[in-house]
């Protein structure tokens, strides 16, 4: 009982945490659209406590957003909840079956392709119908915009992600929300050139977004 308490108040931390981040870190990528930080919240959750976690804070977290601060709706809440499902979930379910360094890699690169292979699919059949686009101009935008935006996004929440991982395990550990895992080797290991490697990422993305944006 004391274990589920425990998970559950994890869990509202994470959404909790989901929620701010995404209302504070919203940053213009290219066009209309913005990079926020939740899904690396989220995935972080769904890597230490399963990819159903995931799917149930970015569930609670976009309905939030539809009801506070969003201007799309319904149509936007969905859009939200298969972005970072794609990304968040598709990592997670790796990670569970094979938690090794290897295996949170695989995951996490895994999820940049589902994500950015996914919502290529979905903004050209539903981003008309929430964002009053014609179609021809939608799929106009496809590969100049929408593919790299979701690259972009998604290798910040995989490098971020992956960075985070063990800080964040081991200060819940610590606390008792997370309960200790021998096969957990990612929170063992010190894999400095991934770690470097992260940062390159990292780098490259903002610089890209600066470009995007005319900054430099």
């Amino acid at each position: 009982m004391e274990s589920k308490t425990k998970r559950m108040t994890a869990m509202a931390m994470l959404v909790a945490m989901a929620y701010i981040m995404a209302m504070i870190g919203r940053v213009p990528v290219v066009l209309f659209l913005k990079y926020d930080p939740k899904d690396i919240i989220i995935t972080l959750g769904g890597l230490m406590y399963g990819p159903l976690t995931a799917r149930i804070v970015s569930v609670v977290v976009s309905l939030i957003q539809m009801v506070t601060t969003s201007s799309t709706g319904i149509w936007g809440c969905i859009m939200n909840i298969i972005s970072t499902c794609a990304f968040s979930c598709v990592a997670a379910f790796i990670y569970k079956k094979k938690r090794t360094l290897s295996g949170a890699v695989i995951g996490l690169l895994a999820g940049i392709i589902s994500m950015a292979s996914v919502m290529l699919v979905w903004n050209y059949l539903v981003a008309p119908i929430y964002m009053g686009y014609p179609r021809e101009a939608i799929v106009k935008l496809l590969l100049p915009a929408f593919l790299p935006f979701n690259l972009i996004k998604g290798g910040l929440n995989a490098a971020f992600t992956f960075m985070l991982y063990k800080p964040v395990t081991t200060a819940l550990r610590k606390t008792g929300y997370l309960s200790v895992s021998q096969n957990d080797t990612l929170q063992n290991k010190k894999p400095i050139g991934l770690w470097i490697l992260s940062g390159i990422i990292i780098v490259t993305c903002v610089l890209l977004i600066l470009s995007m944006n005319e900054i430099i």
